[in-house]
């Protein structure tokens, strides 16, 4: 398991990879000081990457951009700015959880326990399974495979993060039913949504929507108001 640290302090980078190793099963912790860098090391093999938002030579924003682009791994962002634009930013742009400086390290290993944890389970779901644990969905011109992990609309792949992608199964298991907030905020961070600010279930929401939805055509996902939200065909 390969997870990559793209943070400008050397000490803290190193710290970070220690308290990652220590007592767990990561394989390979590769430390990382710039963006240019982190662009040059950048592979589909890995498992999670840790990512500050201000480094020397760029925006980590930029380099989230950079991966997103390119695959759907889950990516923590650990930064100083403590405030709430900035989290909603790096959210919106396709982070999968968030970590404000200065940190407890328990807390940091247990963030990125669950980011894979919930990877894997979504990889693993429903493994053969059919009817409404069902693996391959086809709405519109978009195809949803969730063993492969290749979703597609039209003649284009859509590349979501590891909660975009849970929040479209649950949605997609559970069309035509209104899923409140609390359900779906449960469903999607399970005992680590206490520390989940309620924004990134709407940025999530929002950024799903998007990459579904050209503005257009028709709305899949509705917001009921008082509610929760709808899937429909």
């Amino acid at each position: 398991m390969n997870i990559q640290i793209v943070e400008d302090d050397r000490s803290l980078s190193e710290g970070v990879a220690i308290t990652l190793s220590d007592g767990n099963d990561f394989h390979k912790e590769y430390t990382i000081q710039d963006a240019k860098t982190g662009y040059l090391n950048y592979g589909n093999s890995l498992s999670l990457i840790i990512l500050d938002l201000n480094l020397p030579d760029g925006s980590g924003y930029d380099y989230l951009k950079f991966v997103r682009d390119r695959s759907n791994v889950p990516v923590l962002i650990l930064t100083a700015n403590d405030l709430e634009m900035d989290e909603v930013t790096g959210l919106t742009l396709g982070a999968d959880d968030f970590l404000t400086k200065p940190f407890s390290l328990a807390v940091l290993r247990a963030r990125v326990a669950s980011l894979i944890r919930r990877s894997e389970i979504t990889k693993e779901a429903s493994g053969g399974a059919s009817g409404e644990n069902s693996l391959i969905y086809e709405l519109d011109d978009m195809t949803f495979d969730f063993d492969k992990l290749i979703f597609t609309k039209g003649n284009e792949e859509i590349v979501l993060s590891v909660n975009e992608q849970r929040l479209l199964k649950i949605f997609l298991d559970n069309k035509g039913r209104v899923l409140t907030r609390n359900l779906l905020m449960d469903r999607l961070w399970g005992n680590d949504g206490d520390f989940v600010d309620e924004n990134a279930l709407s940025v999530t929401i929002n950024r799903l929507r998007s990459k579904l939805e050209d503005g257009a055509g028709k709305k899949h996902i509705s917001t009921v108001y008082g509610q929760g939200y709808r899937f429909d065909d």
